[in-house]
C-alpha cells in the first residue's frame, strides 16, 4: 500500500437495470449494496437521478436515501445528484431537512443543472425547464439557506436541525467549468463527472475551482473530488469478461439504442464488429479495469495528478455479486478509513 497519500473511497451507484431481472431489483441492490459499502468502510454512498431511461431506474434520489438511512448507521448518504431545475428549491430543502432529521450528520446534497434526461422528460417535469436551468445559482444559494435552518424569503423548511447540528453538505456536480466556477463562487465543494466525460476537461475544471476559490465558513479550503468507473475482480481476464456488459451498452448508446445491462456472456458470445472493437480501443486504454492493484494503482495516480484525498467509485455489472466483490477489493487496497 503506498502511504504517500491517504485516499478516502466513495461510491456512487445508480440503479442499472439489469436483462433478466424487474427494474425493481436494480434498486432493492443498491440498499443492499449500501450496507455491503458501509461494512466496507467506505466515506459516502451516493445515488444518481435520471429519467425515462430503460438502463438507469434511479428516477428519486431522496427516496433512496430515506430507505439507505434506516439500513445504514455511519456511511454519509448522498445524492449525485438532484437535478435542481426540475423543481421547487424550498420542496428539495425541506426533503433533505427530513433526511437529516432521520440520519443527522450524514446527509450530502449534490445538485446539478443538466436535466438527466431527454428535454420532453424535462419538461413534463417542469414546464419551465427551458428557463429554469438560469435560475441554478439562485436556487442553490436558496437551498444553502434552507437546509441550514435559515428563515429565508420570509419561510423556513422544516424539520428543523437540532441545536448544534449539522445540516446537509451541499455539493455541486458537474462536467464543465459552469458548475466548478459556481462552487468556487458559493464556497461549495465540487465533484466532477469524470466518467461520464471519460477525463475530457476535467483538469481544466479543477483548476478553475482552485484558483477561483472564495473560502465559506464550513468549507474554508477547497473540497473536489471526481466520480470514476472501474471495475476489480480476482484476474485482469474476469475484470474485462464483467466489463463486456457495460462496453456494449456504451456502443449501444452512441446510435440511440438504450435498454438494460447484458450479461457478459451474451456479449462475448455476440462479439463486436471491427469498427466497434475500433471504437473500444481508445476507451479501453484509458479504463481503470483489472486486478486490485491495477486498479489501485490507476486511482492513485489520479490521485496525484489532480491533487485529490478522495475519488468517488461507480461500478457496472450484471451480476451484483461482481460489483460487491470489486468493491471489497478495492477497499482492501486502501485499508480502513
Amino acid at each position: 500500500m503506498n502511504g504517500a497519500r491517504k485516499l478516502k473511497l466513495s461510491v456512487l451507484d445508480q440503479s442499472v437495470a439489469c436483462a433478466g431481472r424487474d427494474e425493481g431489483h436494480a434498486l432493492r441492490d443498491t440498499l443492499d449494496l449500501a450496507q455491503h459499502c458501509e461494512a466496507l468502510g467506505c466515506a459516502r454512498f451516493w445515488v444518481s437521478e435520471h429519467h425515462g431511461l430503460p438502463t438507469i431506474v434511479g428516477s428519486a434520489p431522496e427516496i433512496l436515501m430515506a430507505a439507505i438511512a434506516a439500513r445504514t448507521t455511519r456511511i454519509r448518504i448522498g445524492s449525485a445528484g438532484v437535478m435542481l431545475p426540475h423543481y421547487a428549491a424550498l420542496k428539495v430543502a425541506e426533503q433533505f431537512r427530513v433526511l437529516d432529521a432521520l440520519a443527522p450528520g450524514r446527509i450530502d446534497l449534490g445538485v446539478g443543472r443538466a436535466p438527466g434526461g431527454d428535454q420532453r422528460t424535462a419538461l413534463a417535469l417542469n414546464p419551465n425547464a427551458a428557463r429554469a436551468a438560469d435560475q441554478f445559482p439562485q436556487q442553490v444559494v436558496d437551498l444553502q439557506a434552507w437546509t441550514s435552518g435559515l428563515r429565508h424569503q420570509g419561510l423556513t423548511a422544516h424539520p428543523l436541525p437540532a441545536s448544534g447540528g449539522t445540516p446537509p453538505e451541499i455539493w455541486i456536480l458537474g462536467s464543465s467549468d459552469y458548475g466548478a466556477q459556481l462552487a468556487a463562487h458559493l464556497g461549495l465543494p465540487y465533484a466532477f463527472a469524470y466518467f461520464f466525460m471519460d477525463g475530457q476537461g476535467v483538469e481544466q475544471a479543477l483548476g478553475l475551482y482552485r484558483q477561483l476559490y472564495r473560502p465559506s465558513a464550513r468549507h474554508p479550503r477547497p473540497q473536489p473530488t471526481i466520480c470514476v468507473w472501474a471495475l476489480a475482480a480476482d484476474t485482469e481476464a474476469a475484470a474485462h469478461h464483467h466489463a463486456l456488459s457495460r462496453d456494449r451498452w456504451r456502443l449501444d448508446r452512441q446510435r440511440g439504442v438504450l435498454g438494460p445491462l447484458k450479461t457478459p456472456d451474451e456479449v462475448a458470445a455476440a462479439g463486436f464488429s471491427a469498427t466497434e472493437s475500433a471504437e473500444l480501443a481508445p476507451l479501453r486504454r484509458r479504463s481503470l479495469v483489472g486486478t486490485a492493484e491495477h486498479v489501485a494503482q490507476g486511482l492513485r495516480r489520479l490521485a496525484d495528478e489532480l491533487d485529490l484525498d478522495e475519488i468517488v467509485i461507480n461500478t457496472w455489472a450484471h451480476d451484483p455479486a461482481v460489483r460487491r466483490h470489486s468493491y471489497a477489493l478495492l477497499a482492501g487496497q486502501f485499508g480502513p478509513p
